[in-house]
């Protein structure tokens, strides 16, 4: 049985430690699914084991974890109708993808597929990155760009859209 109920994919959406992930994971503990953590990270460095360590910390153990920084579809493969889904977050996965070399252009198609064919609610956090200065090298311009087109085709996507700024949502698009 739920409490409060989620729409098929809603997408949350903010900046660098705005409160995007705790929002989020409210929202996904608010139903009162089982809950399964899809991990995008990898943690290549010090600071990043210790974000991942903070966020883990922060959920707690009610929580089963996929660690998957590339194949989301997959990931949600093992997923069940009865859970509820947090993806953390699609800017890692496409930063993942980036690095990869991979065709960015296909890999969005199939992660917005994978989202909206999943039969659990999907709630996914993602990074809103093109509010800052223009990114001095290409590399960063490519992601910048590349970013802001999968936001938008997630947020086309989405039931529900909210932005969190300063810890605080705001609901950009509601379910019908």
């Amino acid at each position: 049985m739920t409490n409060s109920p989620l729409p098929s994919l809603t997408l949350v959406v903010g900046g660098a430690a705005s409160g995007k992930s705790a929002h989020a994971e409210h929202l996904v503990t608010a139903t009162g699914r089982s809950r399964v953590y899809v991990a995008t990270a990898e943690a290549w460095d010090d600071e990043m084991r210790a974000k991942v360590a903070q966020h883990r910390d922060q959920r707690g153990p009610n929580w089963r974890t996929i660690e998957e920084p590339r194949d989301i579809a997959a990931a949600l493969s093992s997923v069940r109708a009865t859970e509820v889904v947090l993806i953390d977050c699609a800017t890692l996965w496409l930063t993942n993808q980036l690095m990869a070399g991979a065709d960015l252009e296909t890999e969005s198609r199939s992660l917005i597929a994978a989202l909206t064919s999943c039969t659990a609610p999907v709630v996914v956090v993602s990074n809103e990155v093109g509010a800052g200065i223009v990114p001095e090298t290409s590399l960063g311009r490519t992601f910048r760009n590349a970013q802001g087109r999968l936001n938008q085709r997630l947020a086309a996507s989405a039931d529900q859209v909210i932005t969190v700024i300063a810890g605080l949502p705001l609901v950009l698009k509601a379910p019908a």
